[in-house]
C-alpha cells in the first residue's frame, strides 16, 4: 500500500501540537531555527526546499519527505527540478535512496498536485 503523505503529515503535526505543550521552548526554538534556515538569502527558497528533500530522502524520514515535496512545490519547484534532486540523493544514499527517492516524487505529485513538468525560464 503507498504511503498517503498528507495523512502522515496530519498525524506528525497533530503530535507536534501535544509537544508543543509539553516542551515549549524546545518547539520554539525548532521553529525559529526551521524558519531562519528557510528564509530565502543567496540561495532563494526553492532550493532551500530541494536540499531539504535531497536530505529527507537519505535520512529516510517520511514526514519529512511529505513536508519537504510539499514546500519544493510551494515555493515553485517542478516535477523535473524535484527528479534531478532525487537523482543527487540517490548518488549519495544508494539503493535505500532509490526506494525513499520514489516515495519523494509520489509526496510530490500528491501534495502539490499543479506543478508542472516545466522548467521556468
Amino acid at each position: 500500500m503507498a504511503k498517503q503523505f498528507g495523512e502522515i503529515i496530519k498525524d506528525v503535526d497533530a503530535y507536534a501540537l501535544e509537544l508543543r505543550r509539553l516542551i515549549p521552548d524546545t518547539m520554539k526554538a525548532f521553529g525559529e531555527i526551521s524558519r531562519a534556515a528557510q528564509k530565502p538569502g543567496a540561495l532563494e527558497r526553492k532550493t532551500k526546499e530541494l536540499m531539504a528533500l535531497a536530505i529527507a530522502v537519505s535520512k529516510q524520514c517520511d514526514a519529512c519527505v511529505g513536508y519537504h515535496a510539499r514546500g519544493a512545490g510551494k515555493a515553485g519547484a517542478n516535477r523535473q527540478e524535484v527528479a534531478e534532486t532525487l537523482a543527487v540523493a540517490i548518488q549519495m544514499g544508494g539503493g535505500p535512496a532509490v526506494n525513499y527517492a520514489t516515495d519523494a516524487l509520489r509526496a510530490f505529485d500528491e501534495l502539490a498536485p499543479h506543478a508542472t513538468d516545466e522548467v521556468a525560464a
